[in-house]
């Protein structure tokens, strides 16, 4: 499946905020990348513009494709609850999503392949797709044979996020998603809601 494999920091810099994580070179030139990127009088953007962005900063922040995030938005469109905030969750409930928000991978990029490089079991059993989606109570754990991997115990070491929706046995290296997390849970700076407009057009 292919993936964005670009220059992280220029898309950062294209909306503003570091999506990927901590970025040295965002921090010292976060206006838009180009030749006008620092002109302060670029002009004003449509509706459109503004939704399609949002849509694109939620799908690199993820790091999904755009059929797979229609999808996604289909199944929340069809759930009972909020369609935006449903979308958040099911992006948020896959399992390389939860593996960096555990703090086994410093990025998420590195979580899909440390999933599709079957270092992760869920509930005991090997899964090698990072677009896995997670039920509450799923233990998510490193593989016996991946525990003394220098990338993941580095990682565990620096890791500081605490979420309400996920405990961490250190010890056991793994985790349970207790529950599917709340909007408020989500750290994510993104407006669900305009990406709703923007596929319901």
């Amino acid at each position: 499946m292919a993936r964005y494999t670009g220059p992280k920091t220029k898309i950062a810099r294209k909306f503003g905020e570091a999506i990927f994580g901590d970025d040295k070179s965002f921090e010292k030139r976060n206006y838009p990348p180009g030749q006008h990127g620092n002109n302060r009088r670029r002009g004003k953007k449509s509706e459109y513009a503004i939704q399609l962005q949002e849509k694109q900063k939620a799908k690199y922040t993820y790091g999904i494709l755009e059929r797979q995030f229609r999808n996604l938005f289909d199944r929340a469109n069809r759930s009972k609850g909020i369609t935006g905030e449903v979308l958040l969750q099911l992006c948020e409930s896959r399992l390389d999503n939860v593996v960096y928000r555990m703090g086994i991978s410093p990025t998420r990029s590195g979580a899909r392949q440390l999933v599709s490089h079957r270092h992760i079991t869920v509930n005991g059993e090997l899964v090698n797709i990072p677009s896995y989606t997670l039920k509450a109570g799923d233990v998510v754990g490193v593989r016996e044979k991946s525990k003394s991997l220098e990338v993941i115990e580095i990682s565990l070491a620096n890791a500081s996020h605490v979420y309400e929706w996920i405990t961490w046995n250190g010890e056991k290296k793994e985790g349970t998603y207790v529950s599917i997390p709340e909007r408020l849970q989500i750290p994510e700076n993104i407006k669900e809601q305009l990406i709703v407009e923007l596929y319901s057009k």
